[in-house]
Parts: C-alpha cells; sequence; structure tokens
C-alpha cells in the first residue's frame, strides 16, 4: 500500500485555494493539509463555514483528505507573529487561542479533517516554564474536553524552541492531558529531541496522529526541499510502511510559494522515488 501524501497550504501562498486544490490532485496528492489563514480559508471571515463547506465538496471531487493546521503566523495579532498562545503570559491571550482552537476544531469537522494539527508556543522571557507549563496543560484539557472524541485527531505538534519541543516533551504533555496524539514533524527530529526521524515514528506510532516531511538540516529549522538537508527521507517512509501509517504525511514548504509551480510536482516524484528506494 503507497502512502497518502498532502501538500500544505502555507506553501501554496500565491495560489487561490480553488487553484490549488485541482493542481494537488493532478499532481497526484491525497489531500491537503489546508492551514487555516487570511489567505485560503480565514476562520474568522463572516463565510468560513460556508467556504469550509464548498472546500470539503471540492475535495470529495477531487478524492482529497484534509488535515486542518492551525499555525498561521499572524492571524491572531498581526504585529506578533505566532501570539498569542498557550503560553502566553496573559489569560485573556491564552483564552484567545483555545478559542481560536476551538474554532479549527469546528470547521474541521465541516471539512471532515482526519487530524487538526496545533502546538504549545515559546513562553516569552521573564515567564517561569513551571507556570507556562501549568498553562498549557489546562488549554490542552480544556480543548480534549470540549473536542476530543470527534472523528478526528486532537494532534499536538512539537515545535523546536517551544515549550513542547520534541516527542518526549510531546509524552510528557500527553500523560498529563490525556485524549491528544501525536502530530510529528520528521524533520523536526534533526533539530531537537534524542530521536531520529525514523526511530520517532517506530517509538511513537501507536500515537502518531499527523506526520510531516521535509528537508532539514541537523540542528537548523528551515524547512528544506525533500532532496536537501539531513533527513534520510527513504528510511522515514520505511518506518512509516512498517507501522502501516494510513493517515495524511504531508509537506510544509512555507517558504517556497513563490516557486510552487515547481515544488508541488518536485516534491511528489521526490516522495515516490523515496517510497520505492
Amino acid at each position: 500500500m503507497s502512502l497518502r501524501y498532502a501538500y500544505n497550504t502555507n506553501g501554496l501562498t500565491s495560489h487561490r485555494l480553488s487553484d490549488a486544490l485541482p493542481f494537488l490532485a493532478d499532481c497526484g496528492y491525497a489531500g491537503v493539509a489546508l492551514t487555516l489563514d487570511v489567505v485560503h480559508l480565514d476562520p474568522f471571515a463572516p463565510d468560513a463555514f460556508a467556504r469550509a463547506e464548498e472546500a470539503r465538496a471540492r475535495c470529495d471531487e477531487l478524492g482529497l483528505g484534509v488535515v486542518v493546521e492551525t499555525g498561521a503566523r499572524f492571524l491572531l495579532d498581526p504585529r506578533a507573529k505566532h501570539e498569542p498562545t498557550l503560553v502566553t503570559a496573559s489569560a485573556e491571550g491564552r483564552a484567545r487561542r483555545l478559542a481560536y482552537l476551538r474554532l479549527a476544531c469546528d470547521l474541521a469537522e465541516v471539512l471532515g479533517a482526519e487530524a487538526v494539527s496545533f502546538w504549545a508556543g515559546v513562553p516569552k522571557p521573564g515567564v517561569d516554564r513551571d507556570a507556562a507549563w501549568g498553562w498549557v496543560v489546562d488549554g490542552v484539557r480544556a480543548l480534549v474536553d470540549s473536542h476530543g472524541g470527534r472523528s478526528y485527531a486532537l494532534a499536538v505538534e512539537p515545535e523546536p524552541g517551544m515549550l513542547v519541543e520534541d516527542c518526549d516533551g510531546w509524552a510528557r504533555l500527553a500523560a498529563e492531558a490525556p485524549g491528544i496524539t501525536l502530530a510529528l514533524d520528521t524533520g523536526h527530529c534533526v533539530v531537537a529531541g534524542a530521536y531520529a526521524p525514523e526511530e520517532a515514528v517506530a517509538r511513537f506510532a501507536p500515537h502518531l496522529g499527523t506526520v510531516a516531511v521535509e528537508g532539514m538540516r541537523r540542528g537548523v529549522h528551515d524547512h528544506l526541499p525533500l532532496d536537501e538537508g539531513d533527513v534520510d527521507l527513504p528510511a522515514v517512509l520505511r518506518a512509516l510502511h512498517e507501522a502501516s501509517f494510513d493517515r495524511l504525511v504531508t509537506l510544509e514548504l512555507s517558504r517556497d510559494g513563490h516557486r510552487a509551480h515547481e515544488m508541488v510536482p518536485r516534491s511528489i516524484a521526490t516522495l515516490r522515488e523515496a517510497e520505492g528506494a
């Protein structure tokens, strides 16, 4: 069985969603990782749910599955990247992030998504890390209480530099906030964490809600084309096969929107070649 690949819309920022979806399908992708953002599907637009219905219908026509991504840079604050988060010092800010995540989950249900991916955030200087840990646990528990148990997976993504930055950090969070799955970005494993990407897949296979692949250099958090960097892509794909992973495997090239016309077909060709290696 071949793996199912999806491309993240944060790498298609110069394409309308109505153009991006058939482009992905024509290139052979099985799904789309839809980053809720002002470019494609603005979750705060008055017609957001109607647009989600339209996107769901179009994806059904094209045979595309969906993963919802919540990592838009300036969606909540036009002047501060990724803020506020679940570890923002302001209780009001944390509440805004939680409300947004609940909205994203509601939209994911309309979209028929198989997973909603989100992260903890970066504690600002001066924030006590023990306090921040309590905040993220409380926030994730609240999200699980209100939106857990639906048809999609609630998947927390470890991000280098964030409070939950690697798989072991995710495991600690999962122990304190049951009901989450792991959004494993295999490239992040060469930046932070104790596991090689393929080792992380094998070790955490029962907990995987969604998986991302890309090229990445050791110690440098920079998303690269699949054939660049230090990730052993064939080994990662073999590990996913051995784990019988049947959810979407997503590709995030958020800095390559200007050459998406090249990267979209190039990437799936690279994936198919690596899968056959």
